[in-house]
């Protein structure tokens, strides 16, 4: 819809903004008001909705895990809240980046680092010997006990989605832990290419990424990756998600594509829309692609601007700091659900039993985990940002 009343914004008039489109100045083609709203976006310092997306991530997954079979139709969906979790990891991690390189024109790698092993590591390692001492405890003819116990160096050095085997036939021991390969895989070489490159040429890394990985999965490189290589492994274990997310933030840190972008994922239905969109995906087995881009849609609704349909949900108390601790409630909620199977056998194979009962106590192991075992380090963590007024954004990519 173009307003009658010429010249006019259409990025304004997209959304049904006549009042705004009028503040059009013509030498940019855009008004007034819609550059400020890029300006109110990169002054940003935290985007509150996306901890209650975390939310809306993580629950799903623990419901996934609590099931003692894949379940048909909406139920069955909860793996997708790691793709979520990937997305919003994706373009916070490209923000921190691309708003540190604009204020001192680099990015000081060895403080991101620190930063992220600071916030991850600890609990991550933690769990491990946790886990580590437990299958020890196990009858040396489990096969859990050997195949955790020789994986446990890969686990160690966050390259067990590339070489861990999880086809195997009994429950398997610290599997979550492929996720956190995937995220630190990609913390390895982003930062360096966003360092290096300029907003565009990153745009074409990512997109290049993105093309490459789909492209190996239906098995267009041939001989190049054989079918059951490592290599081929290797190439398909980045993660689609994580890449939009990056590319969401590539085009919302240029004034020109956001204020596109804000032209369809910018009115107040928009974030219900795409919420929909991707329970529609979900439910109707879309592309692979489609539902990522619906993905993709959500973050950046909930991102563009502050105030959308989803703030009151996605901001309430209780959903803000379950988004919080998600980190945390991510690693140890498998924990909770095999201490309640083990502790009621008889309802083991009740996925809401177990779901309802494991979710407070893996929110009480959660929260225990930041109070006591995430905050010191976290308090050093500060250290390792940057000494100016202008400091480091409060856009933390985890928890997660």
């Amino acid at each position: 819809m173009r307003c009658k009343d010429a010249p006019t914004c259409a990025v304004c008039c997209s959304i049904g903004d006549r009042e705004r489109a009028r503040s059009f100045t013509p030498q940019h083609g855009f008004c007034r008001v819609t550059g400020a709203g890029h300006e109110r976006y990169r002054e940003t310092r935290h985007f509150a909705s996306l901890d209650g997306l975390r939310c809306l991530s993580v629950v799903p997954v623990i419901w996934h895990h609590s099931t003692p079979r894949p379940l048909p139709g909406l139920l069955g969906k909860g793996p997708a809240g790691v793709d979520l979790f990937f997305c919003i990891s994706g373009f916070l991690i490209t923000t921190l980046l691309l708003r540190e390189k604009a204020r001192t024109g680099s990015i000081h790698l060895p403080n991101f680092y620190a930063r992220r092993a600071l916030r991850i590591l600890p609990l991550y390692y933690a769990l491990l010997i946790a886990y580590a001492l437990f299958a020890l405890c196990l009858p040396a003819d489990t096969p859990q006990r050997a195949h955790f116990l020789g994986a446990l160096p890969l686990y160690a050095s966050f390259t067990a989605n590339w070489l861990v085997n999880f086809g195997v036939g009994f429950p398997i021991l610290f599997s979550f832990a492929w996720s956190l390969c995937v995220e630190e895989q990609f913390y390895a070489f982003w930062p360096w290419l966003v360092r290096r490159l300029s907003r565009a040429g990153a745009l074409a890394a990512m997109l290049a990424l993105v093309a490459g990985d789909a492209l190996a999965e239906r098995g267009a490189f041939g001989p190049l990756l054989p079918p059951g290589g490592l290599a081929l492994r290797i190439v398909t274990s980045f993660a689609a998600p994580i890449g939009f997310g990056a590319l969401l933030a590539l085009l919302l840190d240029d004034a020109r594509s956001f204020r596109w972008l804000r032209a369809l994922l910018g009115a107040n239905w928009s974030a219900p829309l795409a919420l929909f969109g991707v329970g529609a995906c979900a439910v109707w087995r879309a592309p692979l692609l489609g539902f990522q881009l619906a993905l993709t849609a959500l973050v950046g609704a909930c991102v563009i601007r502050e105030e959308h349909g989803l703030t009151h949900l996605l901001r309430a108390r209780a959903p803000a700091y379950v988004g919080r601790i998600s980190y945390a409630l991510y690693l140890l909620h498998l924990t909770a659900i095999g201490s309640v199977r083990r502790l009621f056998p008889a309802h083991a194979g009740s996925a809401r039993f177990v779901f309802w009962l494991s979710l407070p106590i893996a929110f009480g192991l959660a929260v225990l985990s930041e109070r006591y075992l995430e905050a010191p380090f976290s308090i050093l963590r500060a250290r390792f940002r940057e000494t100016s007024p202008a400091a480091e954004p409060a856009l933390d990519p985890l928890p997660e």
